[in-house]
């Protein structure tokens, strides 16, 4: 009996082992959030339902499910752009959804800080990864909303990024501090109140 292939003559993933890696991948995003990218692997297998040699088989390596998580988060970032310009009645509220969902992610990911700054070269890639993914779909969402007149227009999806991801940098302090009240009101002053 000959194995399924794909196009490239590698055997097809079976769709059971397709499901594992997918709860794996959550299971690990929800860990890495409760208890840092350092959490056991015996934690992630108990969540995802699996073995820890199924973890293994499919991330190697601890770098690996950091990688594949990230990965997964970020293309999930970027077809929510889209997916909100078509869906929310206007472009500034699709905005707004968008940079709600990237203030969740930085929040979260603010255990993968000493990592990406790591001395391993895995890593490299992860932070060109992050901004060639997402300021296309920031920008789209931009240009959207500034040809609406919904916000004034030129402004930089990079930059914009930027400072939101410095105004979510104190949300771990034990302070309190409202990262997203102050990114609500950097996103409104985007607004466009009247003529130019």
């Amino acid at each position: 009996m000959s194995d399924a292939r794909t196009a490239a003559g590698k055997p097809a993933q079976r769709a059971d082992a397709r499901r594992n890696a997918g709860n794996v991948l959550e299971a690990a995003a929800e860990v890495f959030v409760t208890s840092g990218v350092d959490a056991p692997i015996r934690e992630i297998a108990a969540r995802a339902g699996v073995g820890t040699a199924t973890i293994y088989r499919h991330y190697p390596t601890r770098a690996d499910l950091i990688l594949a998580v990230y990965r997964l988060q970020v293309e999930a970032l970027a077809e929510a752009g889209p997916a909100l310009l078509a869906d929310e009645p206007g472009p500034h509220r699709a905005l707004v959804r968008w940079i709600d969902r990237f203030v969740d992610f930085v929040v979260t990911k603010q255990g993968l800080a000493s990592v990406l700054q790591s001395d391993e070269p895995c890593y490299d890639p992860l932070h060109a990864y992050f901004l060639e993914r997402l300021v296309p779909v920031c920008t789209q969402l931009l240009d959207a909303a500034a040809a609406a007149g919904e916000i004034v227009p030129g402004q930089d999806a990079h930059e914009l990024m930027r400072g939101v991801g410095s105004l979510c940098a104190g949300a771990g302090t034990a302070a309190p501090y409202d990262a997203r009240h102050l990114v609500q009101l950097l996103i409104n002053g985007l607004r466009r109140s009247g003529p130019l």
